[in-house]
């Protein structure tokens, strides 16, 4: 039996591992990031932005603090230090019948992380052009 979406989130989180993002998204999902305006639509965006996610906001402190589960969808409270920033934040995940994600919402606070979290992301992101 295939682990439910959430526990299998968890798995990439833990090993910070983004290949098995392809088995997890669901082809049309959207990801909202907290520093992009408009939603990003597809897999391989989607992908793209996680994996650069995985890659900044994966350190020994990472951890998920509080999780609010439903049939279908997930809060996940998670907090991190980057840089001496103290990062806390919250992921919106909801899967469809298949178990594949298809909405990703990430928010962050307070104001000093989001810039931060935006500075990295970007330059993660770029580097992968």
């Amino acid at each position: 039996m295939a682990p439910s979406p959430l526990a299998a989130w968890h798995q990439v989180v833990q090993n910070r591992d983004p290949k098995v993002l392809d088995a997890l998204l669901a082809e049309s999902v959207i990801f909202h990031s907290p520093v992009v305006h408009t939603p990003q639509r597809g897999k391989a965006i989607t992908t793209r932005y996680l994996a650069a996610a995985l890659h900044v906001f994966g350190n020994e402190t990472f951890r998920y603090v509080r999780e609010v589960a439903g049939e279908r969808d997930a809060a996940l409270e998670f907090q991190v230090e980057i840089d001496g920033i103290r990062v806390n934040g919250v992921d919106l995940i909801t899967w469809d019948d298949a178990g594949r994600i298809i909405d990703f919402k990430v928010m962050i606070r307070p104001l000093q992380a989001i810039q931060l979290i935006h500075q990295k992301m970007a330059a993660m992101l770029q580097a992968e052009r």
